[in-house]
């Protein structure tokens, strides 16, 4: 059995980093100007803390909003613990890391989105091979010749304003 690099979960750990980072920020200093978060989180997750009624009205996915109200912001190695207003009804709410689907700043337009492996492993029974010659905006481009091979490296310059 020969040993392998998981990239895909270097990155989420990575990105679950800058999360936590920024919270911490946010619990020692507040929200800077115009920032604020949407994020989208699993509430099934078994370590996902919510009020029941939340959990019926949102069995699978739940999105939050961080601006102008929040109140108790805990920052800890595996989540967050913050109460948010839903209707004038003050509710805590833990959400572990591993629960967050995509965490969003639209003041800056910054996003991060998790994948799940199942989400991956359905992704590649759907393209078992991506360099079939499916034309894709990323192929198209590709200069002839390149020698280009089954692995992209995607540069994020693309993403920047």
């Amino acid at each position: 059995m020969s040993r392998t690099i998981d990239y895909g979960k270097l990155m989420h750990r990575a990105m679950r980093g800058l999360i936590k980072e920024v919270l911490t920020d946010v619990r020692d200093n507040g929200l800077p100007g115009a920032h604020h978060f949407f994020i989208t989180f699993e509430t099934p997750h078994p370590d996902a803390r919510l009020a029941d009624w939340l959990k019926e009205r949102y069995p699978n996915e739940m999105t939050v909003v961080m601006q102008h109200w929040y109140d108790d912001l805990t920052v800890t190695d595996d989540g967050f613990s913050v109460t948010l207003n839903f209707g004038d009804t003050p509710e805590n709410l833990y959400i572990p890391y591993d629960a967050i689907q995509t965490f969003v700043d639209p003041s800056v337009e910054f996003g991060l989105r998790f994948e799940s492996h199942e989400d991956e492993d359905e992704d590649d029974e759907d393209d078992p091979d991506p360099s079939d010659g499916a034309d894709t905006e990323d192929s198209a481009s590709e200069p002839e010749g390149s020698g280009k091979t089954e692995a992209e490296v995607v540069s994020l310059d693309k993403f920047r304003k």
